[in-house]
């Protein structure tokens, strides 16, 4: 299993290194024009892609799918397909949760392998199950479950260490948190390595500078509390009490581990899930770089951020391009498009009745960049319903390019828009119908002006 480096970081595409951006906490829309569905994800990096494999929560808690993308620049991501999916009966049957996702490459085997947290609806089983594949995003084999050691499993995650050995992580919820060393295969677990007998779950394990650091969290069920880790230069011993990262009282601004992303030798990006625990299928992500100094991590919160991919450290990564606001309500309007009250938005007024049956579009002109350039453009938006809505955007009169957005209630949240604009003031960004559905009230847009 081989992560992202700066050297990594440095051969990746011009298009890159320009100020596309992460939106946490966003509507985060992929290749397939839907939100990404990947929960309790992890990464692992293959030849120049990244690839994220995690829960597909479209219909809710019970399993679904094990979903897997891939990005060359872990801004934007395409759908590739799903690596296991629900069948008739046993494990991953109806109504049974299959959670935590994560896989290793097991260089003797040439085989990828998937462990995940596999229980009842009940959560009366606490297992780990194991399912291996030949190529990273593609069919997997399930090969069943277990307890490992006969102990309970339930939030878990997996960790490499630099000769290969595998290590299972593991919350066992009579006895603590628990690392288990795998056999040389990944295939079982051989033996204990170490245990905390605090109460932490969704563990994350990161190695750098020869020393280790144990992410997790507190147990709250799907509300988020302040997230803690742990260090030492050895995985057997010496471990320091559990200690925040995030700003105290944020509850680790609103979310929960599930992987850190090593970015060189003395930074990480955090991955966690922001859970709506009343609409699973409308959990966002928070993915934030961790700054690392010996025993200590800390980690700012940022309303968006740019990977610099030319050096790994923190204030480079959460400096932002200046941008600029262009309100809904002084965009041009077509169909039944109209100006709708928004109590939460700039001004009090957002563009509204987007799409519909009278074809409401919302044009916005006279969009500046400096440069010729891919970016981000956080699209600023409400959505009052249950369900996601959609948009077809045109950029300067190009193809449509669908655009999702979750569920905010009366709150104001970004959908990010990855864009090619031109040099200059003329660009054009059109909203417009997906079918005859209904598109989000739209806020304002923010641009990077270079």
């Amino acid at each position: 299993m081989r992560f992202l480096n700066v050297a990594l970081f440095a051969a990746l595409s011009p298009l890159a290194s320009a100020s596309l951006q992460v939106v946490p906490g966003g509507t985060w829309t992929a290749s397939n024009g839907e939100h990404l569905q990947a929960h309790g994800a992890g990464v692992i990096q293959v030849d120049d892609l990244y690839y994220l494999i995690g829960e597909d929560k479209t219909n809710g808690s019970a399993f679904q799918n094990v979903n897997c993308y891939s990005s060359p620049d872990l801004v934007q991501w395409t759908y590739v397909g799903a690596l296991l999916s629900r069948t008739s009966s046993g494990d991953l049957g109806p109504n049974r949760v299959v959670e935590r996702p994560k896989v290793l490459y097991n260089a003797s085997t040439k085989k990828y392998v998937l462990y995940m947290h596999i229980d009842s609806s009940s959560y009366g089983e606490a297992k780990v199950g194991v399912a291996t594949g030949d190529t990273v995003c593609g069919s997997y084999d399930y090969l069943g479950s277990f307890q490992p050691l006969g102990f309970q499993s339930r939030d878990m995650g997996l960790f490499q260490d630099d000769d290969g050995t595998g290590y299972l992580l593991s919350e066992d919820r009579a006895n603590g948190l628990r690392i288990d060393k795998l056999s040389d295969d990944y295939l079982s677990v051989e033996e204990s390595t170490y245990l905390w007998s605090d109460s932490i779950e969704a563990p994350a394990l990161l190695k750098q500078n020869g020393r280790y650091y144990m992410f997790g969290s507190h147990l709250t069920g799907w509300d988020p509390n302040d997230n803690v880790y742990s260090t030492s230069t050895s995985l057997t011993s010496g471990w320091s009490a559990w200690a925040t990262f995030a700003t105290v009282g944020s509850n680790t601004y609103s979310s929960q581990t599930n992987f850190i992303l090593p970015v060189g030798p003395s930074a990480a990006v955090y991955l966690g899930d922001r859970w709506v625990s009343s609409n699973l299928m409308a959990s966002t992500y928070v993915w934030l770089p961790l700054s690392i100094s010996g025993t200590s991590v800390t980690m700012p919160d940022a309303s968006s951020w740019v990977p610099n991919l030319n050096t790994t450290t923190t204030s480079a990564s959460l400096a932002l391009p200046s941008q600029n606001a262009y309100e809904g309500e002084a965009a041009t309007y077509g169909g039944a498009a109209h100006d709708v009250s928004c109590g939460a938005c700039s001004g009090g007024t957002a563009a509204g009745y987007v799409g519909g049956p009278d074809d409401g579009t919302v044009t916005f002109t006279g969009v500046t960049s400096d440069v010729a350039t891919w970016t981000t453009v956080q699209v600023r938006y409400v959505n009052g319903d249950s369900t996601p809505r959609y948009a077809n955007v045109r950029v300067n009169g190009g193809a449509a390019v669908k655009l999702a957005f979750l569920p905010t209630g009366s709150s104001v949240s970004s959908s990010t828009l990855n864009v090619d604009l031109e040099a200059g003031s003329d660009n054009e960004i059109l909203f417009e119908a997906v079918g005859t559905g209904w598109g989000p009230d739209i806020d304002r847009l923010l641009v990077p002006v270079s």
